[in-house]
């Protein structure tokens, strides 16, 4: 154990490898610097005549690509234009993300990734992060080293069985990994050669891609049972092997093997669910939030989630062990969480035939069919939308919610937006503006009788980056509920009243780096507290070292 005094080392990446001279230094996106290059350095680097003369500063560069940017009329136009200057110049990606956050992270993540890995065999251009069938079985560890990058520390992977809520996209998918780790440096300052995107190609169940002739994928069924498992088992063993000091995220895993692959290797390896724990911390740091407005205490709440998979669980355990820290029993801070899934309201009558995740959540109450007959019977201060079922709090819902409820919190959480339980708009409309919103993608200001409601953006860009930073910074051995809870406090702590005035209940992304900041220190004081930091820093010294830790997109002098 480390003294309590030490400081942490910067998580900044400072290379180390001879550099590479020419066309073989353009051609590395994390070095080059495109028309930048001062005159003493094409002279050194070997570059006089593969660049064109005049020498530009980051500044003008970043002019030139946003102006490029702002021309693409369409987002799918504007995800490829990032994709391509990503995989040419990282530093002016990242400086771009770092400018215009608010236009950025819509493309590069929900809601446009989701159109991007629909189409991401037609605009694959260059392959980025590792794809690992599972023909590679025996030989992960080999696959893992060919990645250029010896010392990483933040793995995101799927198998693409769940793409956001367009289901199985196999290795189409490979867009969600890329988009979180770009959102990892943007937002978290986490430096890019630490991260590493993986796809675990073990086949599709969606059959309209074995057949597809721009599909990059294995097309065969998806491989199940002891030989998934084989699979995943010696991936996380060399992972743990090639690179000791990575945290693994899981990614849009399917219900299947989501929790279970959660629940047996979170000890083993440093891990989480995004879209189970990341989900869970943003959902609840809007509930935080909407109290301010209700001005009604978290015991007080009964939750109604449309949606019983990964996300809406997710958030029901998380605000469990909110209510708990509040003075509640766990049972009774589960009985103020009730579900809807596609066969009905989630009872005890249907026994055995439940789900394992789905089973704390069996309510003592007679089956009902529908949402509607759900809200009706239960009258919820909360309606949380995870079903990727698009318009299904309809009007005529909405509109209870607001008679029983002063201000009805309506949580729209599905994403893309397509999969959005209803919009913005409508949840504005039918409580007469009284409704406190928030979506998982977003949604346009709505004005509503003379009032302005900028809708508050329940997206796990404000969680994950700061949570995965603050566990590397003290080097934690596993991530925590009360990791994720710390982090949903600290996220709802950071909305103003004048947020609040809006209807917003989240930060502007405008503050997403400071936000991540703070996130990250809250987690890194957790993981000392709790025991599980490798490296043991005190308090008054965690902000310091996360600060540190940050990256900054900026050209060093090479010469």
């Amino acid at each position: 154990m480390n003294s309590p005094t030490q400081k942490a080392p910067s998580l900044q990446a400072t290379g180390g490898t001879a550099l590479p001279r020419g066309s073989a230094l353009l051609a590395n996106p994390l070095l080059n610097k495109g028309t930048a290059f001062p005159e003493e350095e094409r002279d050194a680097l070997g570059l006089r005549g593969l660049l064109p003369p005049r020498v530009f500063s980051l500044e003008e560069q970043l002019v030139r690509a946003y102006t490029n940017f702002k021309r693409k009329s369409e987002p799918l136009e504007q995800y490829i234009f990032l994709t391509l200057l990503q995989n040419r110049n990282e530093t002016l990606f990242y400086k771009l993300l770092e400018t215009y956050p608010e236009e950025m992270i819509p493309i590069i993540y929900t809601p446009t990734v989701g159109q991007a890995c629909l189409d991401y065999g037609v605009i694959f251009r260059r392959p980025r992060g590792l794809f690992i069938s599972i023909r590679e079985r025996g030989r992960i560890a080999e696959v893992l080293r060919h990645w250029p990058q010896t010392d990483v520390r933040m793995i995101v992977v799927t198998d693409g069985e769940r793409i956001l809520g367009l289901g199985d996209l196999g290795v189409l998918g490979m867009g969600i990994p890329v988009g979180k780790l770009s959102l990892y440096t943007s937002c978290a300052g986490l430096h890019p050669s630490y991260c590493l995107p993986i796809t675990l190609d073990v086949g599709t169940n969606n059959e309209s891609l074995h057949d597809s002739p721009t599909y990059l994928g294995l097309s065969q069924t998806r491989v199940r049972g002891a030989e998934y498992d084989a699979f995943i088992e010696e991936f996380v063993t060399a992972v743990k092997q090639v690179f000791p000091k990575t945290l693994l995220q899981w990614e849009d895993f399917g219900n299947t093997n989501a929790f279970r692959l959660l629940n047996n290797y979170q000890k083993r390896i440093c891990s989480f669910n995004d879209d189970i724990q990341g989900t869970a911390a943003v959902a609840l740091a809007g509930l935080i939030s909407a109290l301010r407005i209700t001005g009604k205490p978290l015991t007080e709440q009964k939750l109604l989630f449309l949606g019983a998979g990964e996300a809406g669980t997710g958030i029901a355990d998380l605000f469990t062990t909110a209510a708990v820290a509040a003075g509640m029993t766990e049972s009774d801070a589960r009985a103020r969480c009730w579900f809807v899934d596609s066969q009905g309201l989630v009872v005890q009558d249907r026994l055995p035939n439940l789900a394992h995740h789905k089973l704390p959540y069996a309510q003592n109450h007679p089956p009902l069919t529908s949402l509607a007959e759900a809200v009706e019977s239960i009258r919820p201060t909360a309606l949380i939308g995870v079903s990727g079922m698009p318009e299904t709090f309809t009007d005529a819902i909405i509109a209870r919610m607001a008679e029983f409820n002063e201000r009805p919190i309506v949580f729209a959480l599905s994403n893309p937006t397509s999969k959005a339980e209803c919009t913005a708009e409508a949840a504005y409309r039918m409580s007469n503006g009284r409704a406190i919103f928030a979506s998982g993608s977003p949604f346009a200001a709505v004005d509503w009788k003379g009032q302005t409601f900028v809708p508050g953006q329940g997206n796990n860009v404000y969680i994950f980056p700061g949570v995965g930073l603050g566990a590397l910074v003290v080097e934690a051995t596993e991530i925590t509920e009360q990791m994720f809870l710390a982090a949903a406090r600290t996220l709802a702590e950071l909305v103003t009243e004048d947020d609040l005035a809006l209807g917003r209940i989240y930060p502007s992304l405008t503050r997403v780096r400071e936000v991540s900041v703070l996130i990250a220190t809250a987690v890194a004081k957790e993981a000392i507290h709790s025991g599980l930091a490798g490296l043991v820093i005190a308090d008054d010294q965690v902000e310091d070292a996360v600060r540190q830790s940050v990256f900054h997109p900026a050209y060093r002098p090479y010469i």
